[in-house]
């Protein structure tokens, strides 16, 4: 028997639904609360993985579903793994992340093209791939429909950490020197499980807070972030409907 065979894999209950093909991954209630008012067609608690709400809806006529809210590596990767039984293919991940580079400021977007893992669930998922990234023509759609919107946003490397109270003054220096561009908790493992599912996936990230200087200073109360968090949720929700239009 191989050993490198998995005892539980995630699959399609009876009595659990077929999903559409889209799915958006929103790990704050904040901003999965005001995406799922965008939906259309909206069914409200389709169901619950673990701990997070799964709604279903229409952005134009692409059908989709919401999940969230998420905290970290594991949750997200569990979340996923479930979405994936049930059908889901193309993923947008949707969360909030820490500025290390001064050019990076709060209210701006990062869409992530790689990420540095410091979470401790990708080891679990063995893949060829030193470190995943997005897939491309998803990632690439985002940035520009974010642009199109007047959003600054940055592409490049995140750090993506279990430990947020961890964030030490050297490891920030080291990866500011890396020229990697924030830090976040879920981008590398769902890089990775998508790799290793053989699913699309982008990530987008509106930055709350900076840590740069090696001080910490957040910004969730400034009406740029709020601002640009909606246009987030709004260009995300309308990826999918773009994307089928063009194809």
């Amino acid at each position: 028997m191989n050993p490198d065979l998995a005892i539980i894999e995630p699959q399609k209950g009876k009595r659990d639904p077929e999903l559409p093909l889209s799915a958006v991954l929103i790990f704050t209630p904040q901003d999965l609360g005001f995406a799922i008012s965008l939906l259309r067609e909206q069914v409200a608690g389709l169901m619950k993985i673990y701990l997070t709400e799964v709604h279903a809806g229409t952005s134009g006529d692409v059908r989709l579903v919401v999940a969230g809210p998420m905290l970290g590596a594991p949750q997200a990767v569990l979340v996923l793994e479930k979405l994936i039984a049930l059908g889901v293919r193309r993923v947008v991940a949707l969360g909030w992340c820490g500025s290390l580079q001064p050019h990076v400021r709060i209210g701006d977007v990062v869409v992530p093209q790689g990420a540095l893992s410091e979470e401790g669930t990708s080891v679990h998922y063995p893949i060829m791939v030193e470190r995943p990234g997005p897939t491309l023509d998803l990632a690439r759609h985002l940035e520009r429909a974010l642009v199109a919107k007047g959003v600054d946003v940055h592409e490049g490397l995140v750090w993506s950490t279990d430990a947020p109270y961890r964030e030490t003054v050297g490891k920030v220096q080291e990866y500011q020197r890396q020229g990697i561009l924030a830090v976040d908790m879920e981008v590398s493992a769902l890089f990775t499980l998508a790799h290793f599912r053989g699913i699309g996936l982008a990530a987008v990230l509106a930055v709350s807070d900076e840590l740069h200087d090696l001080a910490w200073r957040h910004g969730f109360r400034e009406p740029r972030f709020k601002q640009n968090r909606e246009i987030l949720c709004r260009v995300v929700l309308e990826t999918f409907h773009q994307m089928a239009s063009r194809h």
